[in-house]
């Protein structure tokens, strides 16, 4: 079976790729994935628009998941190697664009990791475990002892660092379990929210909010294609799991949401705090065991959110360190993976310093930590979904331009299905990108009420400096990086696709 890492890629790349250990079995893929996707801290964020929340999930579920996770279920069993999206977008569109793409779903990961995912943390312990004040010298060290454990679980060889990202799914699911059975208990004593079927009618307004949010819940099933490389059946296992954790992820996001909507008022749910809320009310059943229950109930959180971002760093650092040994980022320097650990120990460095530098910029902003949580999410949701509007089409392309290739899990129907998929995937994922980056601007268009004042709950100009700086330094650095790599691109281990 054709194998994109090894056509057209660098000596050193085919060098790397000799040290890997294929430890990965198809239970061990799946919640990896599912500790990466399905994401605790999105819970609240979505749930903070209402019940017409409810109304989109279902309706995203149909539209953008069921054919993304088809797309990619066949693009990942016929197109294996380690590096994934790195490698299909490089066969599709050649190294430039692979280089960007990559760079872009690589660095999301530091960026939320630094962001969203530490804010979220601390507000959860400082709240419940151990008071401290935002923005002291204990929520730094806080924050940036999360960021340098998820780093260090990327770091430790694979047959062993598999395990944390599969407990931090065994404990989100377990967490999610605790609270929804709870609150069924809390609504048989103390009643639900009135939720009236007229708040569940979709609005554009509410569309218009929740599209960035959702998508981002929704996308990066075909993570694991980082690793397929060590995957012990990548051909027959990658289709199985995005199917699979797609699947979960639809169920892990519809319960929780639902049972947030039945138990708090949308009013008092924020995206920071919004789960951890909703998961204090119904606790109160527990009576006197209610603060135990809840401390337990919040080391259970903490430890999916590191599983989390572990399972983040894991899978995206692979992919950039591939692209690195390939020529297209900086010359290899960063391609370098572990003979013994067989992990990128210098991409997984550099994904910590970035998300160190991420957390403390913003934390300069002024603001509220729940808007400070928005703002960051939003830069990483910007960030993540620029990615998809390269790897979506590339997909697309080498079903059409590769048909050659044997695909042991194939989309049903010709070419005119999967094409359709992929520009109803890619114009969800354009939309998305256009909210997320300037914010207020297509209700503007459309006549409805926008106040351009704030953005995520700070000054507008910040918001947009954070958002636009970012992508600029993004592109920036994957084009230097691009450009630094033509020596090593130079040493080709085969004469076959030298675009770029």
């Amino acid at each position: 079976m054709p194998d994109p890492g090894a056509s057209g890629s660098t000596q050193y790349a085919q060098q790397q790729n000799a040290v890997l250990h294929r430890t990965l079995g198809r239970f061990d893929i799946i919640f990896i994935v599912v500790s990466a996707v399905v994401g605790l801290e999105m819970l609240g964020s979505v749930s903070a628009q209402g019940a017409e929340t409810f109304t989109w999930l279902v309706f995203l579920i149909i539209v953008f998941l069921v054919p993304y996770a088809l797309i990619f279920a066949e693009t990942g069993s016929a197109f294996i190697g380690e590096g994934g999206v790195y490698l299909w977008v490089r066969q599709a569109f050649g190294r430039p664009a692979a280089a960007v793409a990559s760079a872009f779903t690589w660095i999301t990961q530091p960026v939320w990791v630094g962001g969203s995912m530490a804010f979220l943390n601390a507000e959860a312990a400082r709240e419940h475990l151990v008071p401290f004040a935002e923005g002291s010298a204990t929520d730094y060290a806080f924050k940036i002892l999360f960021i340098w454990l998820t780093v260090l679980a990327a770091v430790l060889s694979l047959r062993r660092a598999k395990w944390i990202p599969t407990m931090g799914a065994v404990c989100k699911i377990v967490f999610l379990l605790l609270f929804v059975l709870t609150a069924v208990v809390y609504a048989a004593r103390h009643g639900i929210q009135d939720l009236p079927l007229g708040g569940f009618a979709p609005t554009l307004t509410g569309f218009i909010t929740l599209i960035p949010l959702l998508l981002f819940a929704f996308l990066g099933f075909e993570s694991g294609s980082s690793a397929s490389g060590e995957m012990k059946d990548a051909t027959r296992d990658v289709a199985f799991s995005v199917l699979r954790s797609s699947a979960m992820a639809g169920v892990l996001y519809l319960i929780p949401v639902f049972t947030i909507l039945l138990v708090i008022p949308h009013s008092d749910i924020d995206g920071v705090s919004g789960l951890i809320t909703a998961v204090a009310t119904v606790f109160s059943v527990y009576g006197g065991a209610a603060p135990a229950v809840l401390t337990a109930a919040v080391v259970l959180f903490l430890l999916a959110n590191i599983g989390q971002g572990a399972a983040w760093m894991i899978m995206s650092d692979r992919m950039q360190a591939i692209a690195a040994a390939d020529g297209s980022f900086f010359g290899g320097f960063f391609g370098k993976f572990h003979r013994t650990l067989g992990t990128p120990i210098r991409v997984n460095l550099l994904s910590g310093v970035i998300s160190t530098v991420f957390m403390i910029a913003a934390m300069q902003l002024t603001g509220s930590s729940a808007a400070l949580f928005d703002v960051v999410l939003s830069v990483a949701i910007t960030t993540y979904l620029f990615s998809y509007l390269i790897v979506i089409p590339a997909a697309v392309r080498l079903r059409l331009r590769h048909p050659e290739v044997p695909r042991p899990f194939r989309v049903p129907g010709p070419n005119a299905v999967f094409v359709a998929f992929g520009v109803v995937t890619t114009g969800f994922v354009a939309l998305g990108s256009w909210v997320s980056i300037f914010p207020g601007t297509l209700e503007a268009l459309l006549g409805l009420p926008v106040d351009f004042s704030t953005a995520m709950g700070v000054p507008y100009a910040a918001f947009e400096a954070l958002t636009l700086g970012t992508l600029g330094f993004i592109i920036a650095i994957a084009l230097i990086g691009y450009v630094a790599g033509r020596r090593l691109r130079g040493d080709m281990a085969s004469p076959t696709d030298r675009v770029g």
